[in-house]
C-alpha cells in the first residue's frame, strides 16, 4: 500500500471517527443541558426544586450506568468482527433514542410513564455511547501512521467539544423563546435535530475502512473468544489505572454543563443565556487548545503534558470557586477558561494513551471498559454528588470545591501510574507497547 493510499485511509478514518463521535456527544450533551434547565419541571413536577434537580440528575446518571454495558457488548463484537460495523450500529441506536426523547409526552400528559420512558431512552443513549468512544479511538489511531497516532487520537477527542458546542448552540437558540414556549415545546428541537445529524453521520461513517491492526490480528488468528475475560485476566491493573486516568475526562464536562449551569442559573441568579454563552465559548476554546496539546506531546512526552495540564487546573481550584461564589459572569468566564486549558492538554492525549496501553486483540474492550466504567462510577455521578453536597452545605461552595480537587488528584495519580505500569509490561506485552510519538519519556 503506497503512502498516498495510506494518507487517504488515515484522513478518512479520522474524519469518520470525528464526525460520528461529535454527533454522539451532541446527543449525550443535550440531555445534560436539558436536565439542568427543563427536565425537573417537565418530568418531575410537584416536588421541591432542589429535589427535582436531584431526580433529573439521577436520570442523567442512568446513561452513565449503562455505558459500561455498551462498552462490554460492543467491545466484544468490535474485537471479534471489527470496528467499522459496530460504529455504524452505535450511531443508529443513539440517533433513535435521542429523537424519541424529543417526541416524549410529559408527566402532565401520561403521568409516571413519562419519567420511566425518559429513563429507558437515557439508558439506550448510554449503551450507544459506551460502544462508540472506544471504537472511534481505535478506527482513527489504528489506521494512522506511528508518527500521527497522537494527533489522530486528539481529533477523536475533538468530537467532544464539537458536540458540546453544537448542543449548547442549539439550546441557546431555543432559549430565546419565552419561558412558557421553551418549557412546553422549545426544548424538544435540539433532540429532534439529531435525526438529521445522524443521517449525515452515517453517510460519512459508512465510507471508513476497517482498522489495519484489527485486520492484521485476525490474519494472525489472535482474535480471542471472550475479550472481556481476557482483559481482566491479562491486564487488570492497567484497566484500573485506565479508569483512574479517565476521571476528569468523564466528569468535567458534566460538572460544567449540568451542575454549574444549574447552580449559577438557579441559586446564584445568573441569566440562563449568559451562562450558555460562557459554556459555548469554553467548547470553542477546547476545540482550539486540544490539538496544541497533541503537538506539544510530540516534542516532550504525553505524560508531562497531561500531568502538567492537570496540575495547572488544580492550582486554580480556589480562584475558580471564589469566582462562582461571587456570581460575577466575567470572573466565572476567566476562571472556567483558564481551568479548561489545562484539562484540554490532558484530554487531547487520553485516547491515544489508553489505546496504547491495551493489547490489540482486546483493545476495543479494554479501552471501552476503562473509559466507560469511569463514566459510570464518576462521570455520571458528578452532578448528583455535587448537587447533594451543595444542598447540605447551606450554599457554601467549599464542599463542592473539595470534591472537585479530589477528582483532579485521582486523575493525576491514574495518569502517572498508568505510564509506569505499561512501561513495566512493555516486554511481556509487546503488542501493547506505547508509541514513541505519544508516550516517550
Amino acid at each position: 500500500m503506497n503512502s498516498n493510499v495510506d494518507a487517504v485511509r488515515q484522513r478518512r478514518s479520522i474524519a469518520g471517527a470525528f464526525v460520528g463521535t461529535a454527533i454522539e456527544w451532541y446527543d449525550f450533551y443535550i440531555f445534560g443541558t436539558a436536565a439542568a434547565l427543563v427536565f425537573g419541571k417537565v418530568f418531575y413536577p410537584g416536588i421541591a426544586p432542589g429535589s427535582a434537580l436531584l431526580a433529573s440528575f439521577a436520570t442523567l446518571w442512568v446513561g452513565f450506568l449503562t455505558r459500561p454495558i455498551g462498552g462490554a457488548i460492543f467491545g466484544h463484537f468490535g474485537d471479534k468482527i471489527g470496528r467499522k460495523n459496530v460504529l455504524v450500529i452505535t450511531l443508529i441506536i443513539m440517533g433513535v433514542a435521542t429523537t424519541a426523547i424529543g417526541l416524549l409526552p410529559t408527566y402532565a400528559q401520561i403521568g409516571i410513564a413519562a419519567p420511566i420512558l425518559l429513563t429507558v431512552l437515557r439508558a439506550c443513549q448510554g449503551i450507544a455511547v459506551g460502544g462508540e468512544w472506544g471504537g472511534a479511538v481505535l478506527i482513527a489511531t489504528e489506521n494512522a501512521s506511528e508518527r500521527k497516532k497522537g494527533m489522530a487520537g486528539a481529533w477523536v477527542q475533538q468530537g467532544s467539544p464539537a458536540g458540546y458546542f453544537l448542543a449548547t448552540l442549539m439550546f441557546m437558540l431555543v432559549s430565546t423563546l419565552p419561558d412558557e414556549q421553551f418549557i412546553s415545546w422549545g426544548w424538544r428541537i435540539p433532540f429532534l435535530f439529531s435525526a438529521i445529524l445522524v443521517g449525515a453521520g452515517l453517510v460519512i461513517r459508512l465510507k471508513i475502512e476497517e482498522s489495519r491492526e484489527f485486520v492484521a490480528a485476525k490474519k494472525l488468528e489472535t482474535v480471542v473468544e471472550t475479550p472481556i475475560l481476557e482483559v481482566f485476566r491479562r491486564v487488570p491493573v492497567i484497566l484500573m489505572l485506565g479508569i483512574a486516568a479517565s476521571i476528569m475526562a468523564t466528569s468535567l464536562a458534566y460538572f460544567l454543563s449540568t451542575f454549574l449551569l444549574s447552580w449559577t442559573t438557579n441559586s446564584l441568579g445568573i441569566d440562563r443565556r449568559t451562562m450558555l454563552n460562557i459554556l459555548l465559548g469554553s467548547a470553542v476554546l477546547q476545540f482550539v487548545v486540544q490539538p496544541l496539546g497533541a503537538k506539544l506531546a510530540e516534542r516532550t512526552s504525553a505524560q508531562k503534558v497531561m500531568i502538567g495540564g492537570l496540575i495547572s487546573t488544580a492550582v486554580l481550584v480556589v480562584p475558580f470557586f471564589l469566582a462562582i461564589q461571587s456570581a460575577n459572569p466575567l470572573a466565572i468566564t476567566v476562571t472556567v477558561y483558564l481551568s479548561i486549558i489545562g484539562v484540554c492538554a490532558y484530554y487531547a492525549l487520553l485516547a491515544t494513551t489508553l489505546a496504547a496501553a491495551f493489547p490489540a486483540n482486546v483493545r476495543y474492550t479494554g479501552v471501552s471498559l476503562a473509559y466507560q466504567l469511569c463514566s459510570s462510577i464518576v462521570g455520571g455521578s458528578t452532578p448528583l454528588i455535587a448537587q447533594w453536597i451543595l444542598n447540605n452545605s447551606n450554599g457554601s461552595p467549599w464542599g463542592v470545591a473539595a470534591f472537585y480537587a479530589v477528582l483532579l488528584a485521582a486523575t493525576i495519580a491514574g495518569v502517572w501510574g498508568l505510564r509506569r505500569v505499561v512501561a513495566k509490561h512493555h516486554e511481556r506485552l509487546p503488542e501493547a507497547a506505547m508509541s514513541e510519538t505519544t508516550l516517550r519519556t
